[in-house]
């Protein structure tokens, strides 16, 4: 049994609608079970209100996230979500598997042994990242926002790729795939052109550039990924969402970059005017599994109510607002291209799949 709607969100629910989208609620998320969803990110803030949603209409939840903690304390708060619904089994379908995602050997050994284990996904959700935060490097000598939000998360696709379309294959289902991006894109330096490591690794840009230059980076393969791979809306959805602004521990993360004082400011001023995480986790929940997203895709390419496959969606029925940079093809191309040169030259040649096979 799904969530009941309340009050309180019939009220959010009704606004969105008015100004545009769908009245779309995590009580709207209807029966799951035979369902797996792969979820990045998917123990804390948005990430978990999208397992909880998923767990709790009965799908399978593959969650990741860097912490073997993180993995026992969902566990224990999606048990306690499930026995205060009326008439639900109290059974949840739940699988932690721990990842950092500035380590791409290791993304690609959990992408594979994930591939291994499930023999069907049905949705993967891509929130796993780092927020605002100073410049340092990961563990392959990358930028570390870049590397985790984008690098990490192009190849992590790339090695589960299959397994969706096998799904398809298999199952008559059509498979989601969403990344999550933010409007923040819209601040990324102009100067972006995603040429070369050296532009990437440039320590003197300000903390919060790092960031929203990844999330333009995410909008930009989003739609790349379409053409390279070949993917039809009637085999794989794929679509990029902005949650809005939202508050969640990501946040403290201000500190680290402007200070304590400075931090604790910014956060302070911010959280007032921020979505809680289950109002953010909509977006990402519309996207993943109602069927409103594949009837808008039916009805063409463009134009009002419409949804094109690599869409950037900014709630439950609305795409569309990234900036002209974030549409700018040859950009998409420069991002899908280095990030593919480094994964090879961090991996070898044979580190990833050819994306348009079994197109």
């Amino acid at each position: 049994m799904s969530q009941q709607i309340t009050p309180n969100q019939r009220v959010q629910a009704t606004i969105n609608k008015l100004t545009g989208g769908t009245d779309f609620q995590q009580g709207h998320v209807r029966d799951l079970h035979g369902k797996v969803a792969v979820i990045t990110g998917g123990t804390g803030g948005i990430g978990y209100e999208v397992s909880k949603a998923l767990a709790l209409a009965g799908c399978r939840v593959v969650a990741l996230s860097r912490k073997q903690e993180h993995g026992d304390e969902t566990l224990g708060s999606l048990r306690e979500a499930a026995a205060k619904i009326e008439g639900h089994s109290g059974q949840i379908d739940f699988k932690f598997v721990a990842c950092d995602f500035g380590e791409l050997k290791t993304v690609k050994e959990v992408a594979d042994s994930i591939a291994r284990d499930e023999p069907r996904i049905d949705i993967l959700i891509n929130d796993a990242g780092i927020g605002v935060s100073n410049y340092a490097l990961d563990a392959d000598g990358i930028e570390r926002i870049f590397g985790v939000n984008v690098l990490g998360h192009y190849l992590f696709i790339n090695r589960l790729l299959p397994t969706l379309r096998r799904t398809r294959a298999q199952h008559n289902v059509v498979p989601r795939l969403i990344n999550l991006t933010s409007n923040m894109h819209a601040l990324a330096p102009s100067s972006c052109r995603f040429e070369s490591l050296e532009e990437l690794n440039q320590p003197n840009l300000r903390a919060d550039q790092y960031y929203e230059r990844s999330k333009l980076a995410i909008i930009l393969y989003t739609k790349s990924l379409v053409s390279r791979a070949s993917l039809a809306p009637d085999q794989v959805v794929v679509l990029s969402v902005h949650p809005g602004a939202v508050s969640t521990e990501i946040q403290d993360q201000f500190q680290q970059a402007f200070g304590e004082t400075l931090g604790k400011v910014i956060k302070y001023l911010q959280t007032p005017l921020m979505r809680s995480p289950e109002e953010g986790s909509l977006g990402t929940l519309w996207c993943a599994v109602s069927p409103e997203v594949e009837e808008m895709m039916r009805g063409g390419e463009g134009g009002e109510g419409k949804l094109e496959q690599g869409a950037y969606v900014t709630d439950p029925g609305k795409a569309g607002g990234e900036t002209a940079q974030a549409q700018d093809m040859q950009l998409a191309e420069n991002v899908w291209n280095l990030c593919e040169k480094l994964v090879r030259e961090k991996l070898g040649g044979e580190a990833m799949y050819k994306w348009d096979e079994g197109a």
